[in-house]
Order: C-alpha cells, then structure tokens, then sequence
C-alpha cells in the first residue's frame, strides 16, 4: 500500500497541516495539503501546501522567499492533520506569515478583545508582487 493510502482525505482530497519550528516549538502557520503537496514535500525536503483560495500547489516561499525546510512530517493518531517540524528560512528573524510576522497566531485574546501580540518584520508590500 502506498503511505498516501494511510492517510484520511478531506471530502476535497486535502488534509489540515500545521507547521511549527523545529528549534523552537513556535506554530508558525496552519495550511493544507493534497496528495501531490505531501509527496512533493517529502521528495524535496521543502514545505508544499495547497491553495484552495488559487486552486494549485503552493511552493512556500515561491514568492516571498519564506520557504520552510521540513525536518519532519507527523501524523495524528487518527490519520486526519498532519504537523510539519520546519525550519523556517529566507529572513532573520524569521516570518512564516504574508503579514509579515513571524507566526500567522499573532492574535491574543485577552480581556474580552483580540490583541496583536507580535510585530511586523518586514512589510508586506515589500515581500509580495501585487497582484
């Protein structure tokens, strides 16, 4: 059986993936993946997601040169999300998030309201080609 077999599908053949830093703990982002971004992945060492809001593979960093160097590739005891060990590359310190930070869970709730807890490394604008 292929070990793509063993993993459990979404109804749309993806899976939730969420990558966190190898070196630190820190989750950074939380994406998805199909068939061909896993097997991509673990063929190339590399973080590949799945777009849904573009429809196709999605090579992190393609763009922003953010890319994720993937140490390990875990999976949940019920075969249905899956956690990269990453490192994240490209800028120091590091920014796993198209808003620039370094992790895309920079919102904190705390007395009643959502508070941004971590700042912007380097702006947007300056990372990503308007489309």
């Amino acid at each position: 059986m292929d070990w793509l077999d063993e993993v459990k599908w979404d109804p749309q053949g993806l899976i939730p993936v969420i990558a966190q830093e190898a070196s630190t703990g820190d989750v950074l982002m939380f994406a998805w993946m199909d068939r061909e971004a896993l097997r991509k992945t673990a063929e190339t060492g590399r973080a590949v997601y799945f777009s849904r809001s573009r429809a196709k593979l999605w090579f992190k960093g393609e763009e922003s040169g953010h890319v994720q160097q993937v140490h390990e590739i875990r999976m949940d005891c019920d075969s249905d999300v899956l956690l990269l060990k990453v490192t994240q590359l490209g800028h120091d310190p590091s920014i796993a998030c198209h808003t620039g930070r370094h992790s895309c869970f920079f919102h904190l709730y705390r007395d009643g309201a959502w508070q941004v807890v971590e700042p912007v490394l380097k702006d947007p604008s300056t990372i990503y080609k308007a489309p």
